[in-house]
């Protein structure tokens, strides 16, 4: 799977499968993306291949220890990472020039969500993060 940025100038390749598909609608992803909500999905570092670009990439620390990466040419979304997880990467979906074969899991953060935006699907919303709902969405990534 591809991926570049408007500009062009940043260039990846994604060599493995994503994990989960989800919208978030923390106040952070709101505004690091400028729309109601962010689409997001972990990917691997060791699934992760720059093509190009990389010296192109400038890092933000929005909260500690958290960090939203975007193209300096074209201000760009491209990724956000994590300290407490080094081995991943959560890939703005925007960034994607193809289809991730992974459909949406839920909407997280919805107790902070834009009040002039209105879920309109039968998606599950969580008021909180995915770490604050752990064992309700293993249940829906690994049904038994």
């Amino acid at each position: 799977m591809r991926a570049t940025c408007l500009c062009g100038g940043i260039q990846i390749e994604i060599t493995g499968k994503l994990g989960p598909v989800v919208y978030c609608h923390c106040s952070r992803c709101r505004k690091a993306s400028g729309t109601a909500f962010a689409a997001n999905a972990d990917v691997r570092r060791r699934y992760w291949a720059w093509i190009s670009g990389q010296e192109l990439i400038q890092e933000f620390e929005s909260s500690p220890a958290v960090f939203r990466a975007f193209c300096q040419n074209c201000g760009s979304p491209i990724y956000s990472r994590r300290e407490a997880a080094p081995d991943s990467l959560r890939l703005r979906l925007g960034f994607l020039d193809q289809d991730p074969g992974r459909r949406l899991l839920a909407h997280f953060w919805v107790g902070s969500m834009a009040p002039w935006f209105q879920i309109s699907d039968d998606l599950p919303q969580f008021e909180f993060g995915p770490a604050e709902h752990a064992q309700e969405l293993e249940a829906r990534i690994r049904p038994r």
